[in-house]
C-alpha cells in the first residue's frame, strides 16, 4: 500500500446497519495500522467520513495511531463546517479539496472505500 491514498467519505464502512459500519471501519484502521507495509501515505475524509475524525469518534484511538505513525490524515475544511465540527477536530489536518487533489495526485494508487 506504499504510495496510495485511501479515501473514506461515509461514517463507516459498508453497505449496513450503522453499528456494523462503524465496527468495520475501526477494525480496517486497526489493521492497517498493525502492518507497516499496510499503511498508505494519506488518508482523506470528506462527505460524512469527516464525523470519524472529531469528538465522539469510535475511530479516533486507531487514526490518533496511524497519525502516529506517520499516516498524514486531511479533512475536508467544506465538509467540517457544513456539519459545524470544526471545533470538534482532534486527529488530522482541516485542508481544502486541493490538498485532497494533491494527495491523490501523489499516490500511485488510490483506494475509496
Amino acid at each position: 500500500m506504499k504510495n496510495s491514498v485511501i479515501l473514506i467519505n461515509r461514517f463507516g464502512m459498508g453497505e449496513a446497519d450503522p453499528e456494523l459500519q462503524l465496527k468495520l471501519i475501526v477494525t480496517y484502521l486497526n489493521l492497517l495500522n498493525e502492518d507497516h507495509s499496510l499503511r498508505p501515505n494519506a488518508i482523506c475524509f470528506y462527505a460524512d467520513g469527516v464525523k470519524l475524525a472529531v469528538d465522539g469518534s469510535p475511530a479516533l484511538e486507531a487514526l490518533k495511531a496511524l497519525e502516529a505513525n506517520g499516516v498524514r490524515l486531511i479533512l475536508c475544511s467544506t465538509c467540517l463546517n457544513f456539519f459545524k465540527l470544526t471545533d470538534s477536530v482532534r486527529v488530522g489536518i482541516v485542508g481544502g479539496m486541493t490538498d485532497i487533489i494533491e494527495a491523490q495526485r501523489l499516490a500511485e494508487k488510490v483506494i475509496t472505500l
